[in-house]
């Protein structure tokens, strides 16, 4: 009976995973399409077009460039705000999403083919461009994270919820406790430093990396001899149980690190793109 709750969560996993592939499949790869056709249209346009000189962000197909770019940014920003609201039917959740990603990958077409191409000048103009790609390719990450990491996670888990780690690991650490009382002072204060250590020391560097080269477990660990002592050989034995556990729990804080820390990035540099976006729009029309 005990399996059924882990089963069910595993289930609730693989759930998840579906959905993510999903929104890229949406109604046969539609909004895909969609993009694919916008960026060959507007190439097309581009390198047809009769002008001298060759179309940039100041004639007037620059401006329309510029015009289906700014529209489709602070559309696609208003991903956050759909998310806050449940609906089925064409513009659901998952139909959203699927057009926020083909149509954000398509604006690389859309915002470079309005620079025109031109040499590149510090200022709020390539700000824009800059942050707009910034925006892009967090986003891109975000989307492999998403769609490759959580299965990562299940996986690492071994169907265990974080609870059920802490848990095991709390077990291991009263047997270790137990185990270490007929030690010397030396070899008791180790294990009493590796079982005094916060298991989420490390930062976010130890999180992000998986590398924690403070770890006192470890230490401890390297100070027994599994070939010594009746009870050397048994704490050696738990502080590898728990040092195996602790790496389990270690990987699970990356895998969620890793989903998460494409937000730091994203958001910020979609607020800054849209407030590099105004000043660029205002420019341009009192220099018009």
């Amino acid at each position: 009976m005990a399996s059924v709750p882990n089963n069910r969560f595993t289930q609730d996993e693989a759930r998840r995973d579906a959905d993510h592939v999903s929104f890229l499949k949406y109604r046969r790869y539609r909004w895909l399409w969609i993009a694919v056709i916008l960026s060959i249209i507007t190439a097309l346009g581009y390198a047809f077009i009769d002008q001298d000189p060759r179309p940039n962000g100041g004639s007037w197909y620059g401006y329309t460039l510029g015009t289906i770019g700014l529209g489709l940014i602070v559309w696609l920003s208003l991903l956050g705000v759909r998310k806050r609201r449940i609906s089925e039917g064409q513009w659901s959740l998952k139909a959203w999403t699927s057009a926020h990603v083909y149509l954000g990958l398509a604006l690389i077409v859309v915002g470079t083919l309005h620079t025109g191409f031109h040499s590149i000048t510090w200022n709020v103009h390539w700000l824009a461009y800059f942050l707009m790609l910034l925006v892009i390719f967090s986003g891109a990450y975000g989307l492999y994270v998403y769609a490759k990491l959580p299965t990562t996670l299940s996986a690492g888990r071994r169907e265990m919820t974080r609870g059920d780690m802490l848990e095991e690991l709390s077990t291991t650490d009263r047997q270790l406790d137990a185990a270490a009382q007929p030690l010397d002072r030396e070899q008791a204060d180790l294990v009493i430093a590796a079982l005094g250590q916060d298991i989420f020391s490390g930062g976010a560097f130890g999180r992000l990396t998986g590398a924690y080269p403070g770890c006192k477990t470890a230490r401890a660990l390297s100070g027994f001899d599994e070939n010594g002592s009746d009870t050397e050989q048994r704490v050696h034995r738990l502080l590898s149980q728990r040092a195996d556990q602790l790496g389990l729990i270690r990987r699970n804080l990356r895998t969620k690190a890793l989903l998460e820390v494409w937000l730091f990035i994203h958001i910020p540099a979609t607020i800054a793109l849209l407030a590099a976006l105004l000043v660029h729009v205002l420019s341009v029309f009192y220099y018009w």
